[in-house]
């Protein structure tokens, strides 16, 4: 474990940004592989599933131990893929230890709260694993793209009049995340990076395959008429909310396998950093145990003797 923990570190690390202020998108290519390649497929997908099987492990002792908790939030351009990546890395979690919140358009409950009412309702527990499919970075991302969306918000309008309004929104994001990581959540942030090239690909794919006909919206060909604005908003969203105690992780997605393998490393690497253990008894419950192995014991010589 200590071996697979350090490889994950180190495979995960290029791609982690802890303080943003020099961050810009076109630094990191979509279509990056680390050292890898695509003859290395094979290999990163034995090494996805020894970081499935560590995150596991480690996510049982996460549970027993019931001290610390685990945010993964997942942001991306669409079919970049997010849910195929949860999909694949979660696989081997116990379902009991983790929720799935997939953050839609707000509903009218949500509208008459402040923007992230609705995502403080689905933090995890301590001992759990919570992953945002989509977040309260929405708020500094969608609704900058479509700043119409601000007067369905019934935020007073003389808040809204300001030329800071998405670095101060960023600010306030920065401030919860330091205090839920003083509060024991570890946070872990994820921008899944595809190329519009890319993008151009799947969605001729959710076009001309039947499986996957499902899975096209007419309003994801709108979306992608704003792609500079959607990436200049991820670039500064990134670069004025990514901290040593909540770092964004711009993971290159145009090759779902490798995407998988980073998500994998970065999850054990978060999780390996939190000395998780296995509560140790007490004195009065080791001889509750040693009680139960001896009452289990003279069972079963008695039924061995009753011939069942």
């Amino acid at each position: 474990m200590p071996d697979l923990i350090d490889r994950a570190r180190r495979f995960a690390r290029p791609y982690r940004i802890d303080r943003g202020n020099k961050f810009r998108m076109r630094d990191i290519d979509p279509g990056d592989c680390g050292e890898l390649s695509a003859e290395d497929k094979p290999r990163a997908q034995e090494a996805l599933a020894m970081g499935i099987e560590a995150i596991a492990g480690l996510q049982d002792r996460l549970y027993a131990q019931d001290r610390w908790s685990l945010l993964l939030i997942f942001q991306a351009i669409d079919a970049a893929g997010k849910d195929s990546a949860i999909k694949h890395v979660m696989s081997g979690i116990n379902p009991q230890g983790v929720e799935v919140c997939s953050f839609k358009a707000p509903s009218e409950e949500d509208l008459d709260h402040d923007y992230l009412w609705r995502c403080m309702k689905k933090l995890p527990e301590r001992g759990r694993i919570g992953i945002f499919n989509r977040s309260y970075y929405e708020e500094v991302v969608v609704v900058r793209v479509h700043r119409a969306l601000l007067g369905r918000q019934k935020v007073p309008e003389e808040l809204l009049r300001t030329r800071t309004l998405w670095k101060d929104r960023c600010r306030d994001i920065r401030h919860v995340e330091s205090y839920l990581a003083r509060n024991g959540t570890v946070i872990r942030k994820f921008f899944l990076h595809v190329s519009r090239k890319e993008q151009d690909k799947r969605f001729r794919e959710r076009l001309e395959k039947p499986q996957k006909n499902w899975k096209f919206s007419a309003a994801d060909l709108k979306e992608r008429q704003h792609w500079k604005e959607y990436h200049e908003a991820y670039e500064d969203m990134i670069r004025w909310t990514a901290t040593p105690e909540a770092p964004w992780y711009v993971v290159p997605a145009d090759h779902k396998w490798f995407t998988r393998v980073v998500v994998a490393a970065a999850i054990v690497d978060a999780l390996a950093g939190l000395n998780l253990r296995y509560p140790s008894l007490s004195k009065a419950q080791q001889r509750e145990i040693a009680r139960a192995r001896t009452a289990l014991g003279m069972a079963e010589r008695r039924d061995r003797a009753r011939g069942r």
